[in-house]
């Protein structure tokens, strides 16, 4: 699968996500970390215009983020080719709902995902 080549300006979105229970995980989940992880294969792997949207200090059971609508609105209206996280976590923690945006929503606007981690894309 390719990223959406009808925008050459598409953006990468690189979404990284940390809520009050991960941040007692340490620096493997911090923010800095991810954004870091996720800069480095976006760069690595060629995709273009690496934009990041960081949603720190929300839950991942609920969609409703700042950070992850404001991705959301970008996917909408076309500007985005491809959507990166660390995992699969890091986009949601509620399966039903993450697995309408990977099935369903992505797909419906020419959007990759990839879950760095998880081997998914």
């Amino acid at each position: 699968m390719t990223a959406n080549t009808n925008y050459p300006d598409n953006i990468t979105a690189l979404y990284a996500r940390l809520s009050q229970e991960d941040a007692l995980d340490g620096e493997s989940n911090s923010i800095a970390n991810q954004k870091k992880i996720l800069l480095k294969y976006a760069t690595d792997n060629h995709f273009s215009n690496p934009t990041f949207f960081i949603d720190d200090g929300y839950s991942g059971v609920t969609y409703d983020r700042p950070g992850f609508q404001k991705m959301l609105d970008e996917i909408e209206a076309g500007h985005v080719g491809a959507v990166i996280t660390k995992d699969l976590s890091r986009l949601g923690r509620n399966s039903a709902l993450t697995g309408l945006y990977i099935n369903y929503t992505f797909p419906q606007n020419d959007v990759r995902y990839i879950a760095i981690n998880d081997h998914f894309d």
